[in-house]
């Protein structure tokens, strides 16, 4: 494979050969790589893609508190920054939450660091059909004519894990024990279990928190956290010339996430946010604590009451692995005939609807054709 700036290669090729030898981009380190592919490199036209220096303090919202004041602190974070940490899990003791998510990402980095031959076995360059898969999964194609900002392929590695509770049609892949990897299966499982509580919670307390009774996000959309999606950000020799994801906002009502203390995400703040000019801020992580982040949906059906958060993860180590775990939390019923939109009972004569009804399908196809760009629910305004 090709690296550093060898000009003359075929970008298909490599990519293509890249993923025949099924070992991921950790596969690439094993092998003594000393120089970034350049299916991986950032075009030099691209801004410099290094870590910010700016500091910003998210909310964290600790769900021991009266519930009034909890509520209030989920709308203020969900409204102003579409993001915040949650600490002190209803119905879990904290010591046993932290283990909890402790041990899964423990048991995510046993399964990317382990003999390639083990983890090889679980990668597809496809995906949909598998209900559980080990890739590196290509950026968004970029749209014809736009120029180049971003490299074929990001710095990292993925586990992703399809679940379907029951409560929609929109994945017939529901993983059994023996469809998980045994280095990280009861770990995993037992994190999807603690989730899928927690989860209930925040939905609770984000339908609370637009002044709706605590069922009704989950009534309309039929709420299901899958899929699981693991992220391996292995060290890199050229750290600041990778993405370990490029720019997005989440497709999801909202999205939990895990990690460890390694570092690397950054939030996009506007500038009454970010301390003057707004821009990239990195999101230190908070030991013991879950992260969430408001997505696509959850800012159509609150009628742009929440904000959908764009992120990004750079690469800040050339000796540190970073870990994390991103549940989604999706639409169970999500196919070409369940539309949703903002809730009626948010609407009034001074606030009408602003987005018009969509299905899932619809904002996924509309996000491919912007290359998951800020502007992926413009499409869909009024």
């Amino acid at each position: 494979m090709a690296a550093g700036n060898d000009d003359d290669y075929d970008a298909a090729s490599a990519v293509a050969e890249f993923h025949e030898s099924r070992g991921g981009v950790h596969g690439l380190l094993e092998s003594g790589v000393t120089t970034v592919p350049l299916i991986f490199l950032t075009p030099p036209t691209a801004s410099p893609w290094s870590p910010s220096p700016a500091a910003f303090a998210f909310p964290v919202v600790d769900l021991s508190l009266p519930r009034a004041h909890t509520v209030e602190l989920v709308r203020a974070a969900a409204s102003s920054l579409g993001v915040f940490y949650v600490t002190n899990y209803h119905g879990v003791q904290q010591t046993t939450a932290t283990t909890i998510i402790d041990s899964a990402i423990s048991a995510v980095r046993a399964f990317h660091e382990q003999p390639r031959a083990a983890r090889s076995a679980f990668y597809s360059a496809s995906l949909s059909a598998r209900p559980v898969a080990y890739a590196t999964i290509p950026n968004p194609a970029l749209r014809p004519g736009q120029p180049a900002a971003h490299p074929l392929l990001p710095w990292r590695d993925s586990l992703i894990v399809q679940f379907n509770d029951g409560g929609g049609s929109s994945s017939s892949a529901q993983p059994a024990g023996d469809d998980l990897p045994q280095v990280c299966r009861d770990d995993l499982l037992e994190y999807h279990r603690f989730l899928t509580g927690f989860g209930k919670e925040i939905m609770a307390l984000l339908s609370e928190a637009l002044g709706l009774p605590a069922e009704r996000i989950d009534q309309a959309l039929q709420v299901q956290g899958s899929p699981m999606v693991c992220h391996y950000y292995p060290p890199c020799p050229e750290p600041a010339r990778v993405v370990g994801a490029r720019e997005h906002t989440d497709a999801s009502l909202f999205t939990v996430l895990a990690e460890d203390r390694v570092g690397g995400l950054q939030v996009w703040l506007d500038d009454d946010k970010g301390g003057g000019d707004g821009g990239w801020v990195d999101v230190p992580p908070v030991t013991g604590a879950l992260l969430i982040n408001i997505g696509d949906v959850l800012k159509v059906i609150s009628n742009d009451e929440y904000k959908s958060v764009e992120h990004r993860v750079v690469i800040n180590s050339s000796q540190e692995a970073r870990v994390s775990i991103a549940l989604f939390f999706r639409p169970a019923n999500c196919g070409e005939s369940d539309f949703f939109g903002p809730l009626p009972e948010l609407l009034t004569e001074g606030r009408p609807a602003r987005y018009k009804n969509l299905t899932f399908p619809q904002l996924m196809n509309y996000r491919r054709e912007l290359g998951h760009a800020r502007s992926s629910l413009d499409g869909f305004k009024i």
